[in-house]
């Protein structure tokens, strides 16, 4: 299944869907949604929706710096997900990079998250865990 990626300033849609995916991690490590960071984090972010048929299934926020694209964000509706999508935005920030002359992409993910099999697989590595988060990196020749 194909998904546009497409650029979005949809903040709404961008919470929904965190808080929705989230809320279970942010529970059972004892963390809480802070709303300040979010809107400080949104406006420094690149954000992409996923839509298909006209619907947003999906969010990818990315930055970077000289040394690397960072996904801050990758979420998939829980409808949505094991299609392809996630692995699809994951190539997305790849190509972003390799056209911008930058060989890394780096994430942050909890270490309870299924989603680290979907990042081994794309050839991240852990580069170190720090409390409930393994730091990940991947190199693009």
């Amino acid at each position: 299944m194909d998904a546009i990626i497409q650029r979005t300033d949809d903040k709404a849609f961008a919470e929904s869907i965190i808080r929705q995916n989230m809320t279970a991690y942010y529970q059972q490590l004892d963390m809480h949604w802070d709303p300040v960071l979010f809107d400080k984090d949104w406006r420094e972010l690149d954000s992409y929706a996923l839509v298909i048929n006209a619907c947003q299934v999906g969010l990818l926020c990315i930055n970077h710096d000289e040394n690397a694209y960072y996904i801050r964000e990758l979420q998939i509706d829980p409808q949505w997900q094991r299609q392809g999508l996630g692995e699809a935005a994951i190539r997305h920030v790849m190509d972003i990079a390799q056209r911008a002359g930058i060989h890394r992409v780096r994430l942050r993910v909890f270490c309870i998250n299924p989603a680290l099999a979907l990042y081994e697989r794309m050839g991240f590595r852990i580069c170190k865990t720090q409390g409930n988060t393994h730091y990940m990196e991947r190199r693009i020749l």
